[in-house]
């Protein structure tokens, strides 16, 4: 009786522990390189690929930015210190998706939708 005892608790143990064991196993996600000051957009996911780099020294506030060529973005960070709407449509129309991000740090590794435009807004 006493091994049953023993060996069923000891397998309840190792049911418990396996799911935080392989959770401390599996890497975290990285972010992708983005200065401060700066919004950075991927054309993959997870921050993958050569990311465009805007500056707010080159870039006009208030106004819609489409990607260049007809490129698109599935992830991005804003790191401007001003909120950054991001546009499925290249016209930031806003009869398809949009999002608003903060500018004090904004890491989003899948965006919902394809970004083919962006606003910087002022403060």
């Amino acid at each position: 009786m006493r091994t049953t005892v023993f060996a069923a608790a000891a397998l309840a143990a190792t049911a418990l522990l396996a799911p935080a064991a392989a959770s401390a196993a599996s890497p975290q996600p990285r972010l992708g390189a983005c200065a401060p000051g700066e919004l950075c957009l991927w054309q993959k996911p997870d921050f993958q690929g050569t990311p465009q780099v805007h500056e707010l020294s080159g870039t006009d506030i208030d106004s819609c930015l489409p990607l260049p060529g007809g490129t698109s973005a599935a992830s991005l960070a804003n790191r401007t210190g001003r909120p950054v709407t991001t546009y499925q449509s290249t016209e930031c129309a806003e009869t398809g998706e949009f999002e608003t991000y903060p500018g004090g740090g904004t890491w989003v590794p899948e965006s919902p939708y394809r970004v083919r435009a962006f606003k910087i807004w002022e403060n």
